[in-house]
């Protein structure tokens, strides 16, 4: 397959689902949506970072320390900015 069909087609299913999910924005969605919709960046995020946390074997204890200060911030923020910024600023000090 050609590289730039592919390119074009990952824009296409990109910004498509962007486009759906901005419509939804819109509409009135009832309380259980809402309140499911709230986890929906946390849970991903959790997703992208808890398999990293134990490769390289070396960087496990910092990279762990690191994880469960910024989810203490993030528990405590109630949000997900802050718990980023402490969780990469404390694993780059420590490693």
């Amino acid at each position: 397959m050609n590289d730039t069909l592919i390119v074009l087609g990952m824009a296409a299913i990109t910004y498509g689902t962007r486009l759906v999910g901005l419509r939804l924005t819109h509409l009135d969605l009832p309380p259980f949506w809402t309140a499911f919709l709230r986890f929906v960046p946390i849970s991903v995020f959790a997703a992208l970072v808890v398999p990293s946390l134990t490769t390289p074997a070396d960087e496990t204890v910092v990279r762990t320390f690191a994880a469960l200060v910024a989810g203490a911030v993030m528990w405590r923020a109630r949000q997900l900015w802050p718990g980023i910024v402490v969780g990469m600023t404390l694993f780059w000090l420590l490693r």
